[in-house]
């Protein structure tokens, strides 16, 4: 699948980028997943973005997050895809290349992820492993797993 990606600072972000990050999310998080939370939480801009186009639509995005935001470790948030590209390994894509670009801009280092329980076995398959129990984050059960 040929993807375009582009990484970008929130405050490089133009006006039609940034609506089409806050509808994908919007669509994924807030429809697809029936989870009412506020999805804007005022970390966006101190991170980088990450998205991945596919004829001038968003279809997969990250944000990466510097150390001390969240965690002591940097980490990669708000991991999205769109319905319309689901099973055809994107989301490895996605973040196979947020790895490599987190640990491009914050210096490779481990870097710790809050996860849905029910993508534990993706985010293992990608070397991250468990290390906290299961916690409830929006009406939603997630993990905290790290990469070494």
């Amino acid at each position: 699948m040929n993807i375009e990606w582009t990484i970008k600072k929130f405050d490089a972000l133009s006006v039609n980028e940034l609506y089409a990050l806050l509808r994908l999310r919007s669509e994924v998080f807030v429809v697809e997943q029936n989870c009412v939370f506020l999805d804007m939480d005022d970390k966006d801009q101190v991170c980088w973005h990450l998205l991945g186009w596919k004829e001038e639509k968003l279809v997969a995005a990250t944000r990466l997050v510097p150390p001390g935001v969240f965690y002591e470790q940097p980490s990669i948030g708000r991991v999205v895809s769109s319905p319309s590209v689901r099973g055809l390994g994107v989301g490895r894509m996605l973040m196979e290349k947020s790895i490599t670009e987190t640990y491009r801009l914050f210096n490779r280092q481990p870097l710790k992820i809050g996860a849905q329980v029910y993508l534990k076995k993706f985010y293992s398959s990608l070397g991250f492993l468990q290390t906290g129990e299961i916690y409830l984050e929006d009406g939603i059960e997630h993990v905290e797993m790290l990469l070494l």
